[in-house]
């Protein structure tokens, strides 16, 4: 039976926004609201965008085996010779594509199959496009095939322009968009596109679906952290659609993920936010002279800051840069740390609070 399953082009020709759906949306909706307010509340969004993206990233490719340390991330988003696996490498191209593809779609206010391509290939670091080639199959842990997604290349590319049409059209009679957001997961991952990559392409298009329908102004809903938590359900679920039409449990079990990580995210932004303000007191109060909004952001852009970043978004010297991070360490708010020829100045409380969730 699990190889048996026709892909039906969108809208579905039948209702799933059932009793208890519309119940769960209700909820997901307003700590989406409430996540959205909070984020408005750290004033430079490059704190979050930075620093939240790179959590996604670690672990929507934890989904997929792909394992690297905080600590590893942390010295690779500072694009220094210090990444210390393929595997980091891995994270740190699918942070890239999520942000390459955030600037698509805050640019043009659509996502088109090309756009999805091209996150496909900032991740792959390949452009190999849509499978041309068939042999593509979808195995259990037991290495038996549960799934076959289509194998014909002009029927992949007829589905992908159905879906795409779905994303960008919004008509009177569509599910709420959260609800939208679970079918379009669904059939993308039924359609599998590409050779390699889908999974996280996947759910890069859940979060750029919610900010192209304003239900996020930037991309760091920390979805991929519910996943990985319930991964034997997220494909169970997937399956089961497949298999018996269910697609009630799946858009719950998607809903669910929604309001979990927005309660997760609000008050990891709620720390960062009071973390910030906690040091603003004590760098303003220790080193008035040097203190500026525009200091403190560049501390929490990054757990690690390097010199370059303060010479960069301050537009002053080398040498006031590097005199200005030695006195926020002797004051303690950064801990100096020696990698190799190049000096490192961590933001230890943000290092915590992002490392432990």
């Amino acid at each position: 039976m699990a190889n048996t399953y026709t892909i039906q082009t969108l809208p579905l020709p039948f209702d799933v926004e059932t009793k208890a759906v519309l119940k769960k949306t209700i909820e997901a909706s307003q700590y989406l609201a409430e996540l959205k307010g909070m984020i408005r509340t750290i004033p430079n969004e490059a704190i979050l965008l930075n620093t939240l993206v790179l959590q996604e990233a670690k672990d929507s490719s934890a989904i997929e085996n792909i394992i690297t340390t905080h600590d590893e991330l942390y010295k690779a988003d500072l694009q220094t010779e210090h990444v210390a696996s393929l595997q980091t490498k891995e994270v740190m191209n699918y942070a890239a594509a999520l942000k390459h593809g955030f600037g698509l779609v805050k640019d043009n206010g659509f996502l088109s199959n090309n756009f999805i391509c091209e996150i496909q290939a900032v991740l792959e670091e390949n452009k190999a496009g849509f499978r041309k080639l068939p042999g593509t199959a979808l195995k259990n842990s037991k290495g038996e095939t549960v799934y076959t997604p289509p194998q014909d290349y002009d029927a992949i590319v007829n589905l992908m322009a159905n879906l795409e049409q779905y994303i960008n059209t919004n008509e009177p009679n569509d599910p709420d968009p959260l609800i939208k957001m679970a079918i379009i997961h669904f059939q993308f991952e039924s359609i599998h596109p590409f050779y390699d990559g889908n999974g996280r392409t996947g759910r890069i298009i859940n979060m750029l679906y919610l900010t192209l329908n304003d239900l996020l102004d930037l991309p760091i809903l920390y979805l991929s952290r519910y996943i990985i938590q319930n991964k034997a359900e997220y494909y169970r679920l997937l399956q089961t659609v497949r298999d018996a039409n269910s697609w009630e449990a799946w858009i719950l079990y998607m809903l669910e993920g929604v309001s979990q990580t927005a309660k997760d995210t609000i008050g990891l932004v709620n720390n960062i936010r009071a973390l910030m303000d906690s040091y603003k007191l004590d760098f303003a109060a220790k080193l008035p002279k040097i203190y500026s909004r525009e200091l403190l952001d560049t501390l929490f852009k990054h757990p690690y800051t390097k010199i370059e970043h303060v010479e960069q978004d301050l537009g002053i010297s080398y040498d006031k840069a590097r005199n200005h991070l030695e006195k926020i360490t002797e004051i303690g708010l950064l801990h100096k740390v020696q990698i190799g020829k190049s000096s490192f100045y961590i933001n230890q409380p943000l290092y915590n609070l992002l490392s432990n969730g």
